[in-house]
C-alpha cells in the first residue's frame, strides 16, 4: 500500500513539474518574442526617425533681372521666369558665400554640397511670387544626400574617405553649421512630393495617394461582393456538392499566396479588358480578388454566431426569409464583418508582390490624380527603396516602413475598436 502511494505521488511530482516546465517555456518563448519584436521595431525607428528631418543651408540670393532677360526670348513673362537659369544663380550664392575659394575644382565641390533639385524648389518660389525678381532675399534650400547623412551623424569627419564626402568639403560642412547657416527641419515635403532619384527630395506623397485610390476601389467592391456572397452562401444557398466545391474553393483561395493574384490580375485584367498598367484601378482589381476569400470567410463566421433564435422569432412573426436577413440577421453581423472587412484591407495596404506584377514597381515621379493616372503604392515604393545603393534611402526606406506600420496599426486598433464597441454577446 505504502509503495503504490509512494508511486502516485512521485508521478503526480512528476507531472507538476512538467506542467511547470511547459508554463516556464510557454513564458519563455513569449519574452524572446517580445524581445525580437521590440528590436526590430527599435531598428526601424533608429535608422527611420532621421528621414523625417530634412538638412537645410541658408542662402543669400540676388535675383538680378539680367537673369530672366537673357532667357526670354518673347513677351511670356511666365515663360521668363520658368527658363531662367535657377542652377546658375544657386552655384553663384554658394561660392558668395566661400570667396577664398577659387580653383575650379574646388568651386565644383563646393557647389555639389547643395542638392541639384534646389533650382526646382526656387523656380517654384519665383514663379509663385514675381515680384522676387530684381530683388535680395535669403532663401533656406536642401544640401545634398552626402552632407544630409553627415549633418544626421550617420558618419563622421574621419569616415568622409568612405563616402562621396571629401575632408574638404566636411570642413565647408563644419563652418556653415558653426555659423548656424545649416539646420535640420521638418521635411513636410517627404509626405506631400514624390519620388525622386536624389534622396534628400524623395518623398511618399505619391505612394500614399496611390495606396488611398487603390484601397477605394478594393473596398467598393470587395464589401458588397464579400458580403453579398457570404450571405448566399450561408443563408440561401442549396446544400449540394457544387456549393461544397465553391466553399473548398474559397477556402483554398484564401491560402494562394499572392503573386498568383497578380498573374492572374495581369493575364485577365490587364491583357484581356486592356485596364491601364501601373494604374490603381487595376491594382484595386486586384486586391479585391485577394481579399474577397478572406472577407467572405470572416463574413460567414459572424452570420454563424448570430443565434437562430433571432431568425426563428423573425420568421414566426411572418417575416420572408429575405426580411429575416436584411431586416435582423446582417444588421447584427454587421460590425463583425466591417472587422474582417478592415483586416482585409490591412492584409491588401501591406501587399507588393501581385501590385509587381501589373506594373506599379514603376518609377513614378509625380502624384496621381485620379484612379487611371500612373502610380505606385507604400510597399512597393519601399522595396524599390530598399533597392538603391545611395546610403541615403536606408533612411528614407525606414521612414517609410515607420508610416506604413502606422497606418496598418491604426487600421487594426479601428477593428479592434469596432469588435469591442458594437459586438453584442449572446
Amino acid at each position: 500500500m505504502s509503495s503504490t502511494l509512494d508511486i502516485m505521488q512521485r508521478s503526480l511530482k512528476r507531472r507538476y513539474s512538467a506542467e511547470r516546465r511547459f508554463r516556464m517555456y510557454g513564458l519563455l518563448s513569449i519574452l524572446v518574442a517580445l524581445l525580437f519584436l521590440v528590436f526590430l521595431f527599435g531598428s526601424i525607428i533608429s535608422n527611420g526617425y532621421s528621414g523625417f528631418l530634412q538638412t537645410r543651408v541658408l542662402l543669400p540670393l540676388t535675383l538680378s533681372t539680367e537673369h530672366f532677360e537673357a532667357t526670354s526670348g518673347s513677351e511670356d513673362i511666365t515663360e521668363a521666369l520658368r527658363a531662367a537659369n535657377y542652377s546658375g544663380i544657386v552655384k553663384d550664392a554658394v561660392r558668395d558665400m566661400f570667396p577664398h575659394v577659387t580653383k575650379r575644382g574646388e568651386k565644383r565641390a563646393l557647389t555639389r554640397l547643395v542638392s541639384p533639385g534646389a533650382s526646382d524648389i526656387l523656380r517654384q518660389r519665383v514663379m509663385k511670387d514675381p515680384e522676387l525678381v530684381g530683388s535680395s532675399m535669403e532663401i533656406w534650400l536642401p544640401v545634398d544626400d552626402d552632407v544630409d547623412m553627415y549633418i544626421k551623424g550617420y558618419f563622421d569627419k574621419k569616415e568622409t574617405a568612405t563616402g562621396r564626402l571629401s575632408e574638404q568639403q566636411a570642413g565647408w560642412v563644419d563652418g556653415l553649421r558653426a555659423d548656424g547657416k545649416i539646420k535640420k527641419f521638418f521635411n513636410s515635403g517627404f509626405f506631400s512630393t514624390g519620388d525622386s532619384r536624389e534622396p534628400e527630395l524623395a518623398g511618399i506623397g505619391g505612394a500614399l495617394m496611390g495606396t488611398f485610390l487603390t484601397l477605394i476601389v478594393t473596398l467598393i467592391l470587395s464589401f458588397p461582393i464579400g458580403v453579398g456572397a457570404a450571405v448566399y452562401l450561408e443563408e440561401f444557398a442549396p446544400k449540394n456538392r457544387w456549393t461544397d466545391l465553391i466553399e473548398v474553393n474559397i477556402n483554398n483561395l484564401a491560402a494562394v499566396p499572392s503573386i498568383v493574384f497578380g498573374l492572374l490580375g495581369l493575364a485577365v485584367f490587364i491583357n484581356f479588358f486592356g485596364t491601364p498598367r501601373s494604374a490603381p484601378i487595376t491594382g484595386g482589381f486586384v486586391l479585391t480578388l485577394m481579399t474577397l476569400p478572406t472577407i467572405i470567410i470572416s463574413s460567414r463566421a459572424v452570420l454563424k454566431s448570430v443565434p437562430p433564435s433571432i431568425r426563428e422569432a423573425a420568421l414566426g412573426v411572418g417575416a420572408s426569409r429575405v426580411q429575416m436577413m436584411f431586416h435582423h440577421v446582417l444588421p447584427q453581423a454587421l460590425p463583425g464583418m466591417l472587422t474582417g472587412t478592415i483586416i482585409g484591407m490591412s492584409q491588401a495596404l501591406g501587399e507588393s508582390a501581385p501590385l509587381l506584377m501589373i506594373g506599379m514597381v514603376a518609377f513614378i515621379v509625380d502624384v496621381p490624380a485620379g484612379f487611371f493616372d500612373p502610380s505606385t503604392v507604400l510597399p512597393v515604393q519601399i522595396f524599390l527603396w530598399a533597392d538603391s545603393p545611395e546610403r541615403a534611402f536606408v533612411e528614407k526606406t525606414s521612414a517609410a516602413i515607420i508610416v506604413l506600420l502606422g497606418f496598418l496599426v491604426l487600421m487594426n486598433a479601428t477593428a479592434i475598436y469596432l469588435r469591442k464597441k458594437y459586438e453584442k454577446k449572446w
